[in-house]
This record gives C-alpha cells, sequence and structure tokens, in this order.
C-alpha cells in the first residue's frame, strides 16, 4: 500500500478535501489524538467503506489542549507521529493531518463551541469544559475538511452523540458515523490509555467488561428497574477498582433522564468511568441493543 501523505499545514489540508470532491471523489475523516492503535484502524476502515475505492481517506492527529483539565494526561499523552503514520499505512488512509497547536488555535483566538444539554451526564461534571474543547477542536477540524463523513467511536459514546448533535444544531455538511466499540480479547475497550495500566491493574480492568456484562444479561431476563441496573453495575465495579465517577442510564439520542421503570422494548446506554491507579477508563453499552462484551 502507499504511505499516506503527511499535512501539517490547515489550508494544505483544506485544499486536498477540496480537490477530491471537486474530482468526483467522497472524502472520508477520522478525527483522532493519535496513539492509534486497532480501534482507530477500523474507524479508518469503515470511513474507506463509506466512500469507495476511490474516495479520500484522511486522519487527523492532534493532541488536543483545550479538552485537557489542569490535573489530566495533557502533558504525558503519547505523541508517536510516525509510528502513528505507518499504522495509517495498512489501514488504507490517503492523508494524515497532524497541525501543530499554534496553527489550529492561532494567535488572538477567541471562539470556543458549546453544547449544551448532551454534555450535563456521565463525564459533563467530572471533566469542566471538556466537552467545550472537543467541539471546539472538531469544529475546526470539519470546516477544514468539508462535506464529508466523519468516523468516531462509540467507546466515546458521549463524545459521538455530542458531536452528532452540534453538526445538527450548526447545519454542518457533516455525516457523524459512529462506529461500534473495539474490544480486546477479555473485553476491555481498546483506549491510547489502556497503555498507562500496570499488568496488575490491567488485570483489575477486566471487571469494567464484566460489570456491563452484568447488566445485558439482566435486561435480557427482564429487568427494567433503572436502579436495580445500576445497583448490580456499581456493586461489581466497587469490589475492584479504586474509584468510580459514575455508572448512570440515560436515553440514547441526546442522553435524556429515564423513568425509573424502562419499558419492555426500550433501549438505554448504560456508561461507566472509573479509576484503576492512576488511569481513569470509560466504557458503555446500549442495552436493548447491543451485546455483551464479555459472552458469559
Amino acid at each position: 500500500m502507499t504511505a499516506p501523505v503527511v499535512i501539517h499545514a490547515p489550508e494544505e489540508f483544506r485544499a486536498r478535501c477540496d480537490l477530491a470532491r471537486r474530482e468526483g471523489r467522497r472524502v472520508g475523516f477520522v478525527p483522532t489524538m493519535g496513539a492509534l492503535h486497532d480501534g482507530h484502524l477500523t474507524l479508518a476502515r469503515e470511513a474507506r467503506a463509506r466512500v469507495g475505492a476511490d474516495g479520500l481517506v484522511a486522519v487527523s492527529v492532534f493532541v488536543n489542549p483545550t479538552q485537557f483539565g489542569p490535573n489530566e494526561d495533557f502533558a504525558k499523552y503519547p505523541r508517536e507521529l510516525d509510528a502513528d503514520v505507518a499504522r495509517c499505512e495498512g489501514a488504507g488512509v490517503d492523508v494524515v493531518f497532524a497541525p501543530s497547536a499554534s496553527e489550529m488555535y492561532p494567535a488572538g483566538d477567541q471562539t470556543r463551541v458549546r453544547v449544551d444539554g448532551v454534555a450535563a451526564p456521565f463525564c459533563g461534571p467530572f471533566r469542566p469544559g471538556h466537552f467545550e474543547g472537543v467541539a471546539t477542536v472538531v469544529a475546526r477540524l470539519f470546516s477544514l475538511a468539508g462535506p464529508c463523513a466523519a468516523v468516531f467511536g462509540r467507546k466515546d459514546y458521549q463524545q459521538w452523540r455530542l458531536l452528532d448533535r452540534m453538526v445538527r444544531d450548526l447545519f454542518i455538511p457533516v455525516e457523524v458515523v459512529g462506529a461500534r466499540t473495539v474490544r480486546e480479547a477479555d473485553g476491555l475497550a481498546m483506549s491510547s490509555r489502556n497503555r498507562y495500566l500496570s499488568p496488575a491493574d490491567r488485570l483489575r480492568a477486566r471487571v469494567v467488561p464484566e460489570a456491563l456484562s452484568l447488566a445485558v444479561f439482566a435486561y435480557a431476563s427482564g429487568e427494567r428497574s433503572v436502579d436495580a441496573l445500576r445497583a448490580m453495575v456499581l456493586e461489581h465495579l466497587s469490589a475492584r477498582v479504586d474509584s468510580i465517577d459514575y455508572a448512570d442510564l440515560r436515553a440514547p439520542g441526546d442522553l435524556d433522564a429515564l423513568p425509573a421503570t424502562l419499558d419492555l422494548d426500550a433501549r438505554a446506554v448504560l456508561a461507566v468511568a472509573v479509576r484503576i491507579g492512576a488511569t481513569r477508563l470509560i466504557d458503555n453499552v446500549v442495552l436493548g441493543e447491543e451485546r455483551a462484551p464479555i459472552s458469559a
């Protein structure tokens, strides 16, 4: 396969995407912060499937400073562009866009994008300003990429729903695609932050997909009490994690609150965030739609 072209300048990236569309080619786009793993490459392959063999598939690699809080891992977040570019080659990526912070946030920058409602539950109270940073950088990336199919992983379910809300509200000509979570053999969701886990903590992390799976099995057996489903997840997590930010159920879509008892055919997204050692892990499953992360 041909190695992807690496572009650093925003205007050059815009010109490349515009040229593809003038030639009658569709554009597929996968925004990332780098440290690419098989989950990211699955998103790139989904983008390729969306735009066809003659389409343009672009991956951005940018560690966005505005979505990190003051005590989060911005400084140590892995930056390995050469390795990321090499991995993209095997996934059929045409362009890697790797701008600098000064290019994405030029001197005098004053504009931010805030999405209310969908940003409020789950990670909202625990990462103030995070989703504003996400929405701002992705809006800028979409402005550069132009009309495209943008693929995001559903592991970051709240992020996916927030960005879909943003493009609908602002009439941005981008199709936001949510791709299924890619998991390790033991059920743990693939994440760039998994590398922070020590071997012992990596074993403990399996409790996260276990807890989600318990809820899937309970739902399949007829349990519809929101409190009961939440309680079983919290009980299973609490024995093996160091702290729990949340384990909560919300309606899919804009993450509205649910009634105390779900209808028999209702869907609900169950999302969790825990800390194991110094690592914060998030995961989710949609009850009534997705299979359990662990089959037994």
